[in-house]
């Protein structure tokens, strides 16, 4: 009996990849839904505007179904809630991934914007890892510190478990740079979780564990 399955089918009986996180601290306050099989539909309130605007493209791309809500002490600045926004997402996806069954692992996408060209490698290895180059031309977009770009990546590569690498290969404007780096993310992100329908049911790696 054949066990093939289109490459858009989400195969079953596998569960769906949902997981809602919640991190309270004296600096911020933030919840988080993923659904890894949704639509690119997103609820989000950060009170950055850039930085809500760089997370739908995530949803967006990613096809990810994303609700984050964070209410941090952006009266000092936007460290705390951009870097425990990333922390809170790398949890919920190492939450809703499971053990990694027949996903294809590894992901890469490069993604254009006028001038601007950026490549995301990602690999769901189980060990945090982040190689980040991006020189940015400003250092400011809007609220949005682009310092803080390295911040929320490294929070996400921590709790999530993966290995990441991000290059701006081009880039004049920091808007674009910024915006082919989380598109290209969100681009990789899909590549990884997808299920490999050649691999139902299997850990991708020769250790058997991830």
């Amino acid at each position: 009996m054949s066990t093939n399955y289109p490459l858009t089918e989400v195969p079953q009986p596998y569960a769906p990849r949902i997981a809602e996180v919640s991190r309270n601290t004296a600096e911020t306050k933030i919840k988080v839904r993923v659904n890894l099989d949704g639509t690119g539909v997103s609820r989000l309130s950060t009170g950055i505007g850039f930085f809500d605007h760089m997370l739908d493209q995530i949803a967006r791309h990613g096809m990810i179904d994303l609700d984050i809500e964070a209410d941090g002490d952006l009266h000092i600045d936007g460290h705390h809630t951009v870097e425990d926004v990333g922390i809170t997402l790398g949890q919920a996806f190492h939450q809703a991934i499971g053990d990694k069954k027949g996903i294809r692992r590894y992901g890469h996408a490069y993604v254009p914007l006028d001038e601007a060209l950026s490549r995301v490698v990602i690999d769901f290895s189980g060990r945090p890892g982040l190689e980040l180059n991006v020189p940015f031309k400003s250092g400011m977009i809007g609220a949005f510190d682009t310092q803080l770009t390295h911040e929320f990546f490294q929070g996400f590569v921590n709790h999530a478990f993966v290995t990441l690498h991000i290059d701006n290969l081009k880039g004049e404007n920091a808007h674009h740079q910024a915006e082919t780096v989380f598109k290209a993310f969100a681009r990789a992100l899909r590549a990884a979780i997808e299920f490999d329908p050649r691999a139902l049911g299997t850990i991708p790696s020769t250790k058997g564990s991830l």
